[in-house]
């Protein structure tokens, strides 16, 4: 698919190349520039290589070359600036040849064609124990963009969600599920799946930090995943996939899909880690203490206190960071290029698989964007403590912000359904945006009335 201006640019360049030609010159590669003003051209030709060749000036070269061109399709006129022949689109032309591909291709143009690399884009990844809240909703955002961008651009873009299903986090939801009663909970705060089950995490999350037993019995169920027991695994899992559900659904409202939910208890399942931590022990740079294996990471530039990479514990149970090995080796099999969207928080487990990743010969390394976490006036947005804003009451309010001022605006001549319509388009647009607006490792203190306030860039 060529777009006008690339036209515009092809006759520009054949027209050079047939006007060198009839001085016997070979042209080789036409090398064009973009005046530094309008009332100079649109494309221009610089002779000044040329007056070696030509034993001539460049501005007679210029003179003499422009007198051979003559106007075409696209190109309005010639002219001559110095040492430089100036082109002029045809601007009748390129109006009505770029509204008639507007037309054909609608949300298509401007797009690039089709390329043969794929891309895996893995972001938000949150765990599956209750609703995002506004402190995570800068990943899924920066993550769908990225997404986006690199689909316009023609790449075949794997948008992937890591599920992790054998962290603390989703066993303690796990365990609430199984010993909480719902009648002494508060009620859910909406009708949504994840909104009900995080009364069960935050209640037991408390209860486990009270009572060393019940801590014992979530770590228990931890271990037992770990492991690989399967009849675990598929508890935790009836207990967090309604919870995913429901993040699915906040993400739909600010127009963010997934392709795969990549769970990390498969590559445990598969053999996977296990090959990874033989590999680790075998690389020649691993030591044990305890029982525990780990690379110190001192021999690969990291400073502080402890510098050890502890891939496997005591018990022979490997961590979080471990299994990530296995998954990124598995995304290195599937795609050409990989992302990553992590919060600040990650940096020093994003070193470690990527140092890991290095040893065990793995070129294809993945690109890291980084976040700074979203906060309140007061603090930081927790879902163990609640004292959260969630992802859903922002759409809300941004959606309901949006509807006042869209009714104020146009509320006589538009329907009911007609307004409700452009204020979602419009609230959503506009969180994402006051997102994305900021580059992702500076903090955003978030404040309702800067967040939605419909003046300036929103």
């Amino acid at each position: 698919m060529r777009y006008p201006l690339d036209e515009f640019r092809r006759e520009v360049e054949n027209k050079l190349i047939e006007a060198l030609e009839s001085r016997d010159i070979k042209p080789g590669e036409i090398k064009l520039e973009i005046p530094p003003s309008p009332d100079m051209g649109d494309l221009a030709f610089a002779c000044f290589p040329l007056a070696k060749i030509m034993k001539k000036p460049p501005q007679e070269i210029a003179r003499e070359l422009s007198m051979i061109i003559e106007r075409g399709k696209w190109v309005r006129e010639v002219k001559v600036e110095g040492g430089y022949i100036n082109f002029f689109v045809n601007e009748k032309k390129l109006v009505k040849e770029t509204i008639k591909l507007i037309r054909t291709l609608d949300e298509r143009y401007g797009s690039f064609e089709k390329k043969k690399e794929k891309v895996i884009i893995e972001h938000t990844s949150a765990n599956p124990n209750g609703p995002l809240h506004v402190g995570r909703a800068r990943n899924p955002i920066i993550g769908d963009t990225l997404v986006r961008l690199y689909r316009f651009y023609g790449y075949n873009v794997d948008a992937q969600f890591y599920v992790d299903d054998l962290g603390k986090q989703v066993a303690i939801l796990a365990w609430g599920l199984k010993n909480i009663d719902p009648s002494t909970l508060p009620e859910p705060s909406r009708d949504k799946p994840d909104h009900y089950l995080v009364r069960f995490y935050q209640k037991a999350y408390q209860l486990m930090e009270e009572n060393e037993e019940i801590a014992e019995e979530i770590s228990e169920i931890t271990r037992l995943c770990e492991k690989g027991d399967e009849k675990t695994i598929e508890m935790v899992k009836s207990a967090y996939t309604k919870a995913l559900e429901g993040i699915k659904e906040s993400l739909k409202e600010i127009n963010i899909e997934f392709n795969s939910f990549v769970e990390e208890s498969r590559f445990v399942r598969d053999g996977s880690v296990d090959k990874v931590v033989s590999a680790l022990k075998e690389s020649g740079y691993a030591s044990q203490e305890g029982g525990a294996w780990y690379i110190d990471l001192k021999d690969f530039g990291i400073e502080g206190r402890d510098t050890r990479f502890f891939f496997t514990r005591s018990d022979g149970t490997t961590l979080y960071a471990t299994r990530d090995i296995a998954y990124h080796i598995w995304k290195a099999e599937q795609a050409d290029i990989l992302i990553n969207v992590l919060g600040e928080d990650h940096k020093l487990e994003a070193k470690q698989v990527e140092i890991a990743l290095k040893i065990l010969g793995i070129k294809k390394l993945p690109k890291v964007v980084f976040y700074s976490f979203v906060t309140l006036p007061e603090g930081k947005l927790s879902t163990r403590r609640g004292r959260v804003i969630y992802l859903d009451d922002l759409i809300d309010e941004a959606v309901e912000r949006a509807y006042e001022e869209v009714k104020k605006r146009r509320g006589e001549e538009l329907s009911e359904e007609e307004l409700r319509k452009i204020a979602k388009s419009v609230g959503v647009g506009a969180l994402r945006y006051n997102i994305i607006k900021i580059q992702p490792e500076k903090d955003i203190i978030f404040k309702w009335e800067e967040a939605l306030n419909f003046e300036g860039n929103s």
